[in-house]
Protein backbone atom coordinates (compact mmCIF):
# COMPACT_ATOMS: atom_id res chain seq x y z
CA UNK A 1 0.00 0.00 0.00
CA UNK A 2 2.76 2.66 0.86
CA UNK A 3 4.75 1.55 -2.18
CA UNK A 4 1.01 2.67 -4.23
CA UNK A 5 1.02 5.66 -2.47
CA UNK A 6 4.38 6.43 -3.12
CA UNK A 7 3.77 5.76 -7.07
CA UNK A 8 0.58 7.36 -7.16
CA UNK A 9 2.38 10.56 -5.83
CA UNK A 10 5.48 10.82 -7.92
CA UNK A 11 3.23 10.26 -10.63
CA UNK A 12 1.36 13.26 -9.72
CA UNK A 13 4.61 15.20 -9.79
CA UNK A 14 4.66 15.66 -13.68
CA UNK A 15 0.75 15.82 -14.25
CA UNK A 16 1.32 19.14 -11.67
CA UNK A 17 3.83 20.62 -13.85
CA UNK A 18 1.97 19.90 -16.90
CA UNK A 19 -1.17 21.52 -15.42
CA UNK A 20 0.90 24.68 -14.13
CA UNK A 21 2.26 25.38 -17.24
CA UNK A 22 -0.62 25.37 -18.90
CA UNK A 23 -2.67 27.34 -16.39
CA UNK A 24 -0.34 29.85 -16.89
CA UNK A 25 -0.12 30.04 -20.66
CA UNK A 26 -4.05 29.91 -20.36
CA UNK A 27 -4.63 33.14 -18.42
CA UNK A 28 -1.84 35.01 -20.07
CA UNK A 29 -3.61 34.59 -23.55
CA UNK A 30 -5.87 37.13 -23.88
CA UNK A 31 -5.05 40.63 -24.47
CA UNK A 32 -4.05 42.95 -22.05
CA UNK A 33 -2.68 42.76 -18.42
CA UNK A 34 -2.51 44.63 -15.10
CA UNK A 35 -0.64 47.88 -16.36
CA UNK A 36 -3.22 48.27 -19.18
CA UNK A 37 -6.14 48.17 -16.11
CA UNK A 38 -3.98 50.90 -14.40
CA UNK A 39 -3.80 53.06 -17.52
CA UNK A 40 -7.62 52.54 -18.03
CA UNK A 41 -8.17 53.78 -14.14
CA UNK A 42 -5.74 56.77 -15.11
CA UNK A 43 -8.04 57.92 -17.73
CA UNK A 44 -11.16 57.27 -16.44
CA UNK A 45 -10.03 59.43 -13.44
CA UNK A 46 -9.37 62.43 -15.42
CA UNK A 47 -5.86 63.14 -13.97
CA UNK A 48 -4.09 61.89 -16.76
CA UNK A 49 -3.41 62.18 -20.64
CA UNK A 50 -3.06 59.13 -22.85
CA UNK A 51 0.66 59.29 -23.07
CA UNK A 52 0.88 60.17 -19.37
CA UNK A 53 -1.46 57.02 -18.91
CA UNK A 54 0.89 54.89 -21.54
CA UNK A 55 3.72 56.29 -20.04
CA UNK A 56 2.62 54.79 -15.51
CA UNK A 57 1.61 51.33 -17.84
CA UNK A 58 4.93 50.95 -19.40
CA UNK A 59 6.85 51.83 -15.87
CA UNK A 60 4.75 49.60 -14.13
CA UNK A 61 5.44 46.36 -16.83
CA UNK A 62 9.48 47.63 -16.37
CA UNK A 63 9.13 47.26 -12.43
CA UNK A 64 7.22 43.85 -12.60
CA UNK A 65 8.82 41.85 -15.15
CA UNK A 66 5.51 42.06 -17.40
CA UNK A 67 7.86 42.84 -20.53
CA UNK A 68 9.88 39.43 -19.79
CA UNK A 69 9.20 36.97 -21.81
CA UNK A 70 6.38 34.58 -21.10
CA UNK A 71 8.76 31.66 -20.01
CA UNK A 72 10.68 33.49 -17.52
CA UNK A 73 7.75 34.84 -15.73
CA UNK A 74 6.67 31.69 -15.68
CA UNK A 75 9.64 30.34 -13.83
CA UNK A 76 10.00 33.10 -11.87
CA UNK A 77 6.23 32.43 -10.40
CA UNK A 78 6.91 28.47 -10.02
CA UNK A 79 9.86 29.16 -8.79
CA UNK A 80 8.06 31.02 -5.66
CA UNK A 81 5.44 28.88 -5.58
CA UNK A 82 7.35 26.05 -4.49
CA UNK A 83 8.78 27.60 -1.57
CA UNK A 84 5.33 29.05 -0.37
CA UNK A 85 5.98 32.24 -2.35
CA UNK A 86 2.95 32.82 -4.32
CA UNK A 87 4.45 36.71 -5.37
CA UNK A 88 2.08 40.07 -4.32
CA UNK A 89 -1.14 40.66 -5.98
CA UNK A 90 -1.05 44.37 -7.84
CA UNK A 91 -4.27 45.03 -6.96
CA UNK A 92 -4.99 44.14 -3.38
CA UNK A 93 -0.92 45.21 -2.88
CA UNK A 94 -0.03 42.24 -0.91
CA UNK A 95 0.97 38.75 -0.28
CA UNK A 96 -0.97 36.42 -2.60
CA UNK A 97 -0.47 34.18 0.23
CA UNK A 98 -2.50 36.08 2.83
CA UNK A 99 -5.40 36.30 -0.12
CA UNK A 100 -5.29 32.60 -0.17
CA UNK A 101 -5.30 31.45 3.76
CA UNK A 102 -8.02 34.64 4.22
CA UNK A 103 -10.39 32.79 1.30
CA UNK A 104 -9.33 29.40 0.66
CA UNK A 105 -9.89 27.35 3.93
CA UNK A 106 -13.46 28.71 3.88
CA UNK A 107 -13.98 27.53 0.74
CA UNK A 108 -13.05 24.05 0.92
CA UNK A 109 -15.10 24.12 4.52
CA UNK A 110 -17.91 24.63 2.50
CA UNK A 111 -17.11 22.36 -0.13
CA UNK A 112 -16.15 20.11 2.14
CA UNK A 113 -19.91 19.80 4.37
CA UNK A 114 -21.31 19.76 0.40
CA UNK A 115 -19.44 16.77 -0.16
CA UNK A 116 -20.92 14.98 2.97
CA UNK A 117 -24.24 16.24 2.48
CA UNK A 118 -24.47 15.03 -1.00
CA UNK A 119 -22.89 11.68 -0.36
CA UNK A 120 -24.69 10.81 2.71
CA UNK A 121 -28.36 12.12 1.27
CA UNK A 122 -27.59 10.66 -1.96
CA UNK A 123 -26.56 7.38 -0.76
CA UNK A 124 -29.29 7.21 1.11
CA UNK A 125 -32.01 8.58 -1.20
CA UNK A 126 -30.71 6.00 -3.51
CA UNK A 127 -31.02 3.02 -1.75
CA UNK A 128 -34.55 4.11 -0.92
CA UNK A 129 -35.11 4.61 -4.68
CA UNK A 130 -34.17 0.99 -5.86
CA UNK A 131 -35.87 -0.82 -2.85
CA UNK A 132 -39.08 1.21 -4.00
CA UNK A 133 -38.46 0.26 -7.77
CA UNK A 134 -41.19 1.71 -9.66
CA UNK A 135 -43.24 3.14 -6.57
CA UNK A 136 -43.98 6.49 -6.34
CA UNK A 137 -41.49 7.21 -4.25
CA UNK A 138 -38.77 5.77 -6.82
CA UNK A 139 -40.79 8.41 -9.48
CA UNK A 140 -40.65 11.15 -7.70
CA UNK A 141 -36.70 10.88 -6.56
CA UNK A 142 -36.25 10.27 -10.05
CA UNK A 143 -38.10 13.79 -10.75
CA UNK A 144 -36.22 15.49 -8.52
CA UNK A 145 -32.89 13.89 -9.64
CA UNK A 146 -33.10 15.43 -13.21
CA UNK A 147 -34.17 18.62 -12.24
CA UNK A 148 -30.49 19.25 -10.08
CA UNK A 149 -28.90 17.13 -12.73
CA UNK A 150 -30.15 19.67 -15.60
CA UNK A 151 -31.02 22.62 -14.00
CA UNK A 152 -27.91 24.76 -13.62
CA UNK A 153 -27.02 26.36 -10.56
CA UNK A 154 -26.52 29.80 -11.05
CA UNK A 155 -29.67 29.82 -12.15
CA UNK A 156 -30.48 28.35 -8.61
CA UNK A 157 -28.76 30.73 -7.39
CA UNK A 158 -30.35 33.40 -9.12
CA UNK A 159 -33.97 32.03 -8.02
CA UNK A 160 -33.54 31.68 -4.37
CA UNK A 161 -31.61 35.66 -3.97
CA UNK A 162 -35.06 37.13 -6.04
CA UNK A 163 -36.84 34.62 -3.34
CA UNK A 164 -35.03 36.12 -0.43
CA UNK A 165 -34.33 39.67 -1.57
CA UNK A 166 -37.56 40.61 -3.09
CA UNK A 167 -40.29 38.04 -1.72
CA UNK A 168 -38.66 37.67 1.59
CA UNK A 169 -37.15 41.30 2.54
CA UNK A 170 -33.79 39.14 3.77
CA UNK A 171 -31.04 41.28 4.26
CA UNK A 172 -26.82 41.00 3.88
CA UNK A 173 -26.93 38.41 1.54
CA UNK A 174 -23.53 38.70 0.23
CA UNK A 175 -21.55 38.27 3.92
CA UNK A 176 -21.09 35.00 6.26
CA UNK A 177 -22.57 36.77 9.11
CA UNK A 178 -24.64 39.70 10.10
CA UNK A 179 -22.99 43.12 10.87
CA UNK A 180 -23.38 42.46 15.17
CA UNK A 181 -22.10 38.78 14.71
CA UNK A 182 -19.21 39.53 12.81
CA UNK A 183 -17.79 41.46 15.13
CA UNK A 184 -18.54 39.44 17.95
CA UNK A 185 -16.49 35.71 19.14
CA UNK A 186 -17.29 32.52 17.67
CA UNK A 187 -19.85 31.12 19.58
CA UNK A 188 -22.57 29.09 19.44
CA UNK A 189 -24.87 31.89 18.32
CA UNK A 190 -22.77 32.97 15.93
CA UNK A 191 -22.34 29.76 14.31
CA UNK A 192 -26.13 29.79 13.83
CA UNK A 193 -25.92 33.10 12.02
CA UNK A 194 -23.49 31.83 9.94
CA UNK A 195 -25.78 29.13 9.36
CA UNK A 196 -28.71 31.02 8.26
CA UNK A 197 -26.38 33.13 5.92
CA UNK A 198 -24.66 30.63 4.00
CA UNK A 199 -27.32 27.27 3.26
CA UNK A 200 -28.44 29.18 -0.10
CA UNK A 201 -24.73 28.60 -1.09
CA UNK A 202 -24.48 24.75 0.69
CA UNK A 203 -27.74 23.93 -1.03
CA UNK A 204 -27.08 25.01 -4.38
CA UNK A 205 -23.83 23.32 -4.54
CA UNK A 206 -24.85 20.30 -2.85
CA UNK A 207 -28.27 19.49 -5.30
CA UNK A 208 -26.43 18.57 -8.55
CA UNK A 209 -23.49 16.19 -6.59
CA UNK A 210 -26.53 14.16 -4.34
CA UNK A 211 -28.28 13.91 -7.92
CA UNK A 212 -25.73 12.49 -9.43
CA UNK A 213 -25.12 10.01 -6.79
CA UNK A 214 -28.69 9.23 -5.88
CA UNK A 215 -28.62 8.18 -9.53
CA UNK A 216 -25.42 5.38 -9.46
CA UNK A 217 -26.54 4.79 -6.61
CA UNK A 218 -29.96 3.68 -7.34
CA UNK A 219 -28.74 2.03 -10.43
CA UNK A 220 -26.11 0.01 -9.27
CA UNK A 221 -27.86 -1.18 -5.94
CA UNK A 222 -30.69 -2.44 -8.83
CA UNK A 223 -27.95 -4.64 -10.44
CA UNK A 224 -26.18 -5.95 -7.77
CA UNK A 225 -29.86 -6.98 -6.01
CA UNK A 226 -30.79 -9.36 -8.94
CA UNK A 227 -26.91 -10.79 -8.48
CA UNK A 228 -26.79 -14.66 -7.85
CA UNK A 229 -25.13 -14.04 -4.56
CA UNK A 230 -27.80 -11.95 -2.96
CA UNK A 231 -30.31 -14.20 -4.10
CA UNK A 232 -28.26 -17.00 -2.69
CA UNK A 233 -28.34 -14.86 0.91
CA UNK A 234 -32.19 -14.51 0.48
CA UNK A 235 -33.01 -18.27 -0.26
CA UNK A 236 -30.34 -18.83 2.86
CA UNK A 237 -33.72 -16.92 5.01
CA UNK A 238 -31.23 -13.84 5.41
CA UNK A 239 -33.55 -11.11 5.93
CA UNK A 240 -34.38 -8.20 2.91
CA UNK A 241 -32.99 -5.62 4.74
CA UNK A 242 -30.12 -7.16 6.02
CA UNK A 243 -29.67 -8.69 2.57
CA UNK A 244 -29.52 -5.09 1.25
CA UNK A 245 -27.31 -3.57 4.16
CA UNK A 246 -24.78 -6.11 4.48
CA UNK A 247 -24.24 -7.52 0.98
CA UNK A 248 -25.82 -5.73 -1.69
CA UNK A 249 -24.85 -2.24 -0.35
CA UNK A 250 -20.98 -2.29 -0.29
CA UNK A 251 -20.89 -3.73 -3.84
CA UNK A 252 -22.87 -1.11 -4.79
CA UNK A 253 -20.76 1.63 -3.42
CA UNK A 254 -17.59 0.77 -5.51
CA UNK A 255 -18.43 3.31 -8.21
CA UNK A 256 -19.27 5.97 -5.93
CA UNK A 257 -15.92 5.56 -4.38
CA UNK A 258 -14.16 5.80 -7.34
CA UNK A 259 -15.93 8.96 -8.34
CA UNK A 260 -15.26 10.40 -5.02
CA UNK A 261 -11.99 11.44 -6.84
CA UNK A 262 -13.42 13.90 -8.71
CA UNK A 263 -16.29 15.32 -6.65
CA UNK A 264 -14.27 17.82 -4.12
CA UNK A 265 -13.30 19.66 -7.26
CA UNK A 266 -17.11 19.53 -8.87
CA UNK A 267 -18.56 20.69 -5.31
CA UNK A 268 -15.46 23.71 -4.99
CA UNK A 269 -16.64 24.84 -8.69
CA UNK A 270 -20.44 24.80 -7.44
CA UNK A 271 -18.89 26.58 -4.60
CA UNK A 272 -17.39 29.29 -6.53
CA UNK A 273 -20.24 29.59 -9.11
CA UNK A 274 -22.40 30.29 -6.36
CA UNK A 275 -20.21 32.25 -4.26
CA UNK A 276 -19.52 34.06 -7.19
CA UNK A 277 -23.72 34.73 -7.33
CA UNK A 278 -23.94 36.15 -3.55
CA UNK A 279 -20.57 37.72 -3.94
CA UNK A 280 -19.26 35.83 -1.01
CA UNK A 281 -15.05 36.37 -0.38
CA UNK A 282 -14.58 32.85 -1.20
CA UNK A 283 -12.36 31.54 -3.97
CA UNK A 284 -14.75 31.94 -7.17
CA UNK A 285 -15.20 35.52 -6.67
CA UNK A 286 -11.24 36.17 -6.39
CA UNK A 287 -10.34 34.15 -9.45
CA UNK A 288 -13.03 36.18 -11.50
CA UNK A 289 -11.78 39.72 -10.07
CA UNK A 290 -8.15 38.70 -10.63
CA UNK A 291 -8.83 37.88 -13.92
CA UNK A 292 -10.77 40.77 -15.55
CA UNK A 293 -8.34 43.11 -14.37
CA UNK A 294 -5.02 41.35 -15.19
CA UNK A 295 -4.03 40.05 -11.89
CA UNK A 296 -2.89 37.03 -13.03
CA UNK A 297 -0.49 35.97 -10.41
CA UNK A 298 -3.82 35.39 -8.16
CA UNK A 299 -5.96 33.39 -10.78
CA UNK A 300 -2.81 31.30 -11.32
CA UNK A 301 -1.97 30.09 -7.87
CA UNK A 302 -5.95 29.62 -7.34
CA UNK A 303 -5.94 27.29 -10.19
CA UNK A 304 -3.38 25.35 -9.83
CA UNK A 305 -4.32 24.74 -6.06
CA UNK A 306 -7.89 23.96 -7.45
CA UNK A 307 -6.20 21.87 -9.63
CA UNK A 308 -4.21 20.36 -6.85
CA UNK A 309 -7.52 19.32 -5.15
CA UNK A 310 -8.23 16.87 -8.05
CA UNK A 311 -4.65 14.96 -7.92
CA UNK A 312 -5.06 14.65 -4.03
CA UNK A 313 -9.04 13.62 -4.35
CA UNK A 314 -7.85 10.65 -7.09
CA UNK A 315 -5.44 9.55 -4.56
CA UNK A 316 -7.34 9.31 -1.89
CA UNK A 317 -10.92 7.98 -3.77
CA UNK A 318 -7.74 5.01 -4.95
CA UNK A 319 -6.78 4.38 -1.72
CA UNK A 320 -10.40 4.01 0.08
CA UNK A 321 -10.95 1.66 -2.90
CA UNK A 322 -8.27 -0.81 -2.01
CA UNK A 323 -9.23 -0.70 1.94
CA UNK A 324 -12.93 -1.85 0.63
CA UNK A 325 -11.80 -4.04 -1.50
CA UNK A 326 -9.33 -6.88 -0.86
CA UNK A 327 -9.15 -7.72 -4.53
CA UNK A 328 -7.39 -4.47 -5.03
CA UNK A 329 -5.63 -4.15 -2.55
CA UNK A 330 -3.86 -7.57 -3.63
CA UNK A 331 -3.53 -7.08 -7.32
CA UNK A 332 -6.24 -8.98 -8.19
CA UNK A 333 -4.88 -12.53 -6.35
CA UNK A 334 -7.68 -12.55 -3.59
Amino acid sequence: MLRYLTYRILAAIPVLFVMSVVTFVIIHAPPGDYADYIAMQLRSQGHATNAIAEAAAQRFRIDNGLNDPLFIQYFRWIKGFLVGDFGTSYYYNRPISEIVWQRLPITIAIALTCHFLATVLGIGLGILAATRQYSWVDSLLSVFAFLGMTVPRFLMALIIIYILAFKLNVQELGSFNSTYWSYQPWSLGRFWDLVKHIWPVVAVATIAGLAYNMRVMRGNLLDTLNAQYVETARAKGLSYSATVLKHAVPNALHPLVAYQGVILPYMMQGEIETAIIFGLPTVGPAIVGSMSIGDVLVTATFLLILGGTLIIGGILSDMLLAWMDPRIRLGGEA
